[in-house]
């Protein structure tokens, strides 16, 4: 087929375009002008210039393609806007599903996020039938990708053939952005570590990749699946990190209204703190999920936490992030 690829240079977009094409799709990327395209730098595929805030560009791209994958957003943990997450989330997925809408039988895959399905104050494992219930408003990365899936899900009410996949943290090598790899830089090299009461479902971007692209090819219309892996703790994620680099370290635990007091002061203040201010809103909340869906319907495979974060780690030291091992 001949692909649509919106965020096709990103994170995650650079490796499903790989994907793509190792398996004999043509691919035509969405980039704005003066996109960084390192990550699919030597990759055979077409560009046609827009933004998915222009919906005329979006139209123009779409021309002659058989499908679309929508995965432009941005990224990582200082871009929570409101303003602009609506912008290129909202507007955008509507108006890719707009542009789809008007071709037969042209399939969208929407990439969600694990943040879109929700979140508890206290362990709680989430699965696709799952409702939203997140109210903070500091949240505002969950509240685009939520209200991004009610646009996908009308247009599905409205014949689009669409399909909604929620990836969790996506970790693994070439996050030249440092959006997740940030964290494990700060378990690797902190003293003491600083953790907090929550968790996250770690998933290999290599797997979610693998995901997207099957529910591209086997994915039922109107549903969601959740693209994650191990569920891990904070604390767990700390100590897993502080293992694989073979390195003692404190681990001191912040009382969760104390990290959620000094994170906000120091957004609202741009004050200086140990921690970055906008993750804490995420880190205090447990976000595990169940990805028995995807393993059933989609096929995909995902690896354990160990088997993700080490492969990052090993990346972000040859990449300079981290100091050379001794050991």
């Amino acid at each position: 087929m001949r692909i649509f690829v919106t965020g096709g240079n990103g994170f995650i977009g650079s490796v499903v375009v790989r994907h793509l094409i190792e398996r004999g799709h043509d691919v035509v990327c969405l980039l704005r002008p003066g996109a960084a395209t390192e990550r699919i730098a030597g990759l055979t595929f077409a560009t046609t210039p827009g933004d998915v805030r222009d919906a005329s560009s979006v139209r123009a791209g779409m021309r002659g393609c058989d499908a679309t994958l929508h995965l432009a957003a941005p990224g990582g943990w200082n871009a929570d806007d409101p303003a602009m997450l609506d912008a290129v989330i909202v507007s955008g997925t509507r108006h890719v599903l707009e542009a789809a809408r008007e071709r037969r039988n042209h399939r969208v895959v929407f990439v969600s996020s694990s943040a879109a399905i929700d979140a508890s104050e206290t362990p709680c494992v989430f699965d696709e039938r799952s409702p939203f219930t997140i109210a903070d408003r500091a949240l505002a990365y969950s509240h685009a990708k939520h209200r991004a899936e009610g646009e996908a899900l009308a247009a599905h009410a409205s014949g689009v053939d669409v399909v909604i996949v929620n990836p969790a943290e996506v970790y693994g090598p070439e996050d030249t952005a440092l959006g997740t790899a940030a964290n494990l830089i700060d378990f690797a090299t902190s003293w003491p570590v600083l953790v907090c009461a929550g968790g996250t479902s770690v998933v290999h971007v290599e797997d979610v990749a693998n995901g997207i692209v099957a529910a591209l090819e086997r994915g039922r219309a109107g549903e969601r699946y959740i693209l994650g892996g191990e569920n891990m703790t904070v604390r767990g994620l700390a100590e897993l990190v502080l293992t694989l680099r073979g390195r003692r370290a404190p681990i001191i635990s912040i009382p969760r209204s104390v990290a959620r007091s000094a994170a906000a002061m120091g957004r609202a203040r741009h004050m200086p703190l140990p921690f970055n201010p906008h993750v804490v809103p995420y880190a205090t909340r447990y976000w595990f999920v169940d990805n028995a869906k995807a393993q059933r319907e989609l096929g995909v495979k995902f690896r354990d936490a160990r088997a993700t974060i080490a492969p990052t780690l090993e990346w972000l030291e040859r990449a300079g992030h981290l100091p050379a091992r001794t050991s």
